[in-house]
């Protein structure tokens, strides 16, 4: 089916996915799970081969990390998709319930989005994400992966669609656009009439490309250039934990954190422990003047401020106060994910308050942002903006709403 084709389909799709049961979406889940399990071995050699041209091509340790699946991660995702199913059912909510003084009843409902386009690079597990967050919430999703996660993400979704088979559910629900040319991407941004959003998730030129370039509606989901502050107060044992956790978990996450604050008390102590231990690890550190002295490092540029290295690389800047490191921070984040590490409770609350970022934290690693460790199920991607959604996005975020209104005869003088 040429693009043109499938984005129609994916369009009818919609109206036949908006009558289903919660009963009906939640045995839809349930059974993807368990094609997803019973073609473990399949999807794994698909991915080998996507695995072996990455290698090929020299693609970066973090960019093969994010495309690498593995026995618990096929798991995790088939498990992701039984917390979809168990978790309540968005579409038909009512919002908000308003009596007029003419007799007038208005219910502002909860309602799917539509069709959603996701334009996405090297990562597999989103198409298992992606076709579960939007198919619960009533949504048909048209998946267009890169080419690095080709084989991967035909298998996936060809597992998907034998489900629905099985269920007796449109096999349209989602709809895989196998085609990875340049050309195939910019056809798909301008598909206005049959697509009702555009969701891009991958590298900063991605998204910049989609933003830049779609005549459907984007919701944004931003690169991660998170920091993590150590206040006056932080306790050495907590910060150096948080740190080890947020930078060398997994380096290829939008969630990592890539640059540290530290407040010039503390630098000798706290952070000279902390450091110990990144290098440990084979983390460059790059600083500013007072780091480099202390540790004898690389200076940092003001590039390195500002970059997402998804890489065992991060930058150091020390302040005076937690004015000046929200200051910074605001000046060079990308409001994706902050995190101050303190004892006192005055300064954790400023900087809740001020760090302008989708997810901000208090003595926790900055890799808690995720769906699934939000309790959505999954998610369908980090939202940096501030229009619609912010944050992991989850059944709700794939949602809009409409206005039911009931009458008995009421005309308007």
């Amino acid at each position: 089916m040429d693009l043109v084709g499938l984005c129609k389909a994916a369009k009818a799709a919609k109206y036949e996915l908006q009558k289903l049961s919660t009963t009906k979406k939640n045995e839809v889940l349930m059974e993807v799970s368990k094609v997803l399990l019973e073609n473990n071995e399949h999807i794994l050699l698909e991915n080998a081969h996507d695995i072996a041209a990455a290698t090929s091509k020299g693609l970066s340790i973090a960019l093969i990390d994010r495309l690498r699946l593995t026995d618990e991660r096929i798991a995790a995702m088939a498990e992701g998709l039984v917390q979809v199913a168990q978790l309540p059912d968005p579409i038909g909510e009512v919002i908000e319930r308003i009596e007029r003084p003419n007799g007038l009843l208005i219910e502002k409902c909860r309602v799917p989005l539509g069709v959603i386009g996701i334009i996405y690079e090297a990562r597999p597990n989103v198409t298992v994400d992606a076709f579960g967050l939007c198919f619960k919430s009533g949504n048909a999703v048209i998946l267009k992966g890169g080419s690095d996660a080709i084989h991967s993400n035909a298998a996936i979704a060809s597992c998907i669609r034998q489900a629905l088979k099985n269920c007796d559910v449109t096999e349209d629900a989602i709809c895989f656009v196998e085609a990875v040319d340049r050309e195939t991407t910019m056809q798909l941004m301008q598909m206005a009439d049959d697509i009702d959003v555009l969701i891009p998730r991958g590298g900063a030129g991605l998204i910049r490309s989609v933003v830049e370039n779609s005549r459907i509606p984007v919701i944004e989901t931003g690169t991660g250039n998170c920091h993590i502050y150590i206040d006056d107060s932080a306790d050495p044992k907590i910060a150096k934990e948080i740190i080890l956790n947020a930078k060398t978990q997994r380096i290829g996450v939008c969630n990592a954190c890539e640059s540290l604050v530290v407040h010039e008390a503390v630098k000798n102590t706290v952070l000279k422990e902390a450091a110990a231990a990144l290098q440990e690890k084979h983390v460059e550190i790059r600083g500013d003047e007072a780091v480099v002295e202390l540790l004898n490092c690389k200076p940092a540029t003001e590039e390195d401020f500002g970059k997402e290295y998804l890489d065992y690389i991060i930058s150091v800047k020390t302040v005076a106060s937690v004015d000046e490191a929200i200051a910074h921070i605001n000046r060079y984040n990308t409001g994706h994910s902050e995190c101050i590490i303190t004892q006192d409770p005055t300064h954790a609350e400023q900087f809740l308050n001020e760090v302008d970022a989708a997810c901000v934290y208090v003595n926790a690693s900055t890799r808690f942002t995720d769906g699934y460790e939000f309790g959505f199920g999954a998610e369908i991607g980090i939202s940096t903006q501030m229009l619609h959604a912010r944050g992991p996005m989850g059944l709700k975020e794939l949602t809009s709403y409409k206005y039911k209104v009931h009458g008995n005869g009421q005309i308007r003088k």
